[in-house]
């Protein structure tokens, strides 16, 4: 994904390349590549050869939305998949989670988003999980988080051990596509510092607020950044291949 949709990041390293689940942002973090594993074989049971693994991937985000209670939109299809996969390009393009607004709003800027859509797309931490490595330097040293709230972290994640613990990116509705998490951020409740720097007294304020109190406009500006995201740099034509097996090329 980090070269663009080409399903880059479900192939396995091989002896020409080192791809891009081991590189930091995604080891230990993406996962669940056994399910488009069994998407993929079913698809091409019924249909060989003409749904890629990069299609499936952009179907699979959307359905996992709806399936948790969010928005639908309409995926654009006709990807192909990438025969090689860039260790360096998920080291340096994937937004850390250490980042402050400016740097926030420059990263997503680098691929075409507005600060709008970046804080749209954010939103998507209304469900999944973080590991203690990431939002430990936030509980125990940010003065802009709930006090209660840090307190209730570090049980689980200890000052020195415990990195792969992991908590919810929105302790309140964790497995539920709503606004939970922008509400979480108006009560200074959000888990990285990264989502914290979205309602920090700067100018995404008031977006994070206009979300907190209206899922419709999050849902609407979420869906449409989706579509948009799907659209960084697809392989088309006869550019790439369609995949047989989505961990290696044909």
């Amino acid at each position: 994904m980090q070269q663009g949709c080409d399903g880059s990041i479900l192939l396995d390293d091989t002896a020409n390349f080192t791809g891009e689940k081991t590189a930091g942002p995604n080891a230990d973090s993406v996962r669940g590549f056994e399910v488009i594993d069994d998407i993929k074989s079913q698809v091409e049971s019924v249909c060989p050869g003409v749904v890629s693994c990069a299609d499936i991937l952009a179907v699979a985000a959307r359905d996992s939305v709806v399936a948790l209670g969010g928005p639908t939109w309409t995926v654009q299809l006709g990807r192909r998949d990438s025969t090689t996969a860039s260790l360096s390009d998920a080291e340096t393009d994937i937004p850390s989670p250490a980042l402050d607004l400016d740097d926030l709003i420059s990263a997503f800027s680098d691929k075409g988003f507005s600060a709008k859509e970046m804080v749209a797309l954010s939103g998507s931490h209304t469900i999944g999980q973080a590991r203690c490595l990431v939002f430990r330097d936030r509980i125990y040293n940010d003065d802009n988080i709930d006090s209660s709230f840090a307190e209730s972290l570090k049980s689980n994640c200890p000052d020195t051990n415990g990195d792969d613990n992991l908590s919810a990116l929105d302790d309140t509705s964790p497995v539920i596509f709503d606004k939970g998490y922008f509400k979480n951020l108006v009560d200074n409740k959000g888990l990285l510092h990264s989502d914290q720097e979205l309602f920090n007294d700067g100018s995404t304020d008031s977006q994070v607020s206009s979300y907190a109190s209206s899922a419709t406009s999050f849902y609407k500006d979420f869906a449409a950044a989706m579509v948009k995201m799907g659209n960084i740099s697809p392989l088309t034509g006869t550019k790439g291949q369609i995949r047989v097996n989505c961990r290696k090329i044909n």
